[in-house]
C-alpha cells in the first residue's frame, strides 16, 4: 500500500502542475483557453470539452481554492490503488460534465476542477462503506467533519457551478459502489491453528492493511 500511495501522491502532483502550468497561458489570453475550451451547455459541439474544462480556471483565485482539497481528496481516493482511481475520475469527469451541460443555463460556459474535487469528496465518504475497510470509513467520516462546508457548494447558487459540483459528488458515491472491493471471502479454517491465522488476516483485512 506504501508504494500505491507514493503513486497516488505523485499522481496528484502532476495533476497540479498541468493545471498550473496551462493557468499561465490561459490568464495572459484572457482566459480564452477557458471560452475556447470550457463546457458550453446545450452545445453539442462542446460535448468533447468535458475532458478538457476541468484542466481550465477563471482566476488565480478559482485555481487556488480548488487546488488544496482537490490534492487532499484525490490522493485519498487514489491510495488504495491507481489503477482504480482513473476508472473513478473518469466517471467523474463524464457524470460531472454531462450533468452540468443538461442542466445548466443555455449557452454558459463551465470550467475548473471543482466538479471532480466533489466527485472525489463524494467517493472518500462512501468508499469505506462500501469497501468494508475501518480506516477508510474512519477517514470519510474525519473528511465529513473537517470539510462540512463542502456541502454548501451542492446548492443552487448565483455564479457557481453547481450542477457540476451535485453530479460530481453523485458521481463519486456510485464510484463507491461501482468499484468496490470484490475479494472473495476467506475458506473456514480447517484447523485451531489455521483459524488463528485466518482470525489475525481477517482482523487486519477489516482494518484496511
Amino acid at each position: 500500500m506504501i508504494a500505491e500511495a507514493r503513486k497516488a501522491f505523485w499522481v496528484m502532483v502532476g495533476f497540479l502542475a498541468v493545471i498550473w502550468v496551462l493557468q499561465i497561458p490561459n490568464w495572459a489570453s484572457g482566459y480564452s483557453l477557458s471560452y475556447e475550451y470550457g463546457l458550453r451547455s446545450w452545445d453539442l459541439a462542446s460535448l468533447p470539452d468535458i475532458v478538457s474544462a476541468p484542466f481550465l480556471h477563471w482566476s488565480w483565485e478559482h485555481i487556488e481554492g480548488n487546488s488544496g482539497p482537490l490534492f487532499i481528496f484525490g490522493f485519498l481516493s487514489a491510495y488504495r490503488g491507481v489503477a482504480k482511481f482513473f476508472s473513478v475520475t473518469a466517471l467523474i469527469v463524464v457524470v460531472s460534465g454531462l450533468g452540468a451541460w443538461f442542466t445548466a443555463g443555455a449557452g454558459s460556459v463551465g470550467a475548473g476542477a471543482s466538479g471532480v474535487v466533489f466527485g472525489y469528496f463524494g467517493y472518500v465518504l462512501v468508499r469505506g462503506a462500501f469497501d468494508r475497510h475501518l480506516i477508510d470509513i474512519v477517514v470519510g467520516v474525519v473528511m465529513a467533519l473537517c470539510f462540512a462546508y463542502q456541502f454548501t457548494g451542492l446548492l443552487p447558487q448565483e455564479g457557481i457551478g453547481w450542477q457540476a459540483h451535485l453530479f460530481g459528488f453523485l458521481a463519486g458515491v456510485l464510484g463507491g459502489w461501482v468499484f468496490r472491493d470484490r475479494r472473495r471471502r476467506r475458506p473456514a479454517p480447517a484447523s485451531p491453528q489455521d483459524g488463528s491465522r485466518s482470525a489475525l488476516l481477517k482482523e487486519l483485512d477489516d482494518l484496511g492493511l
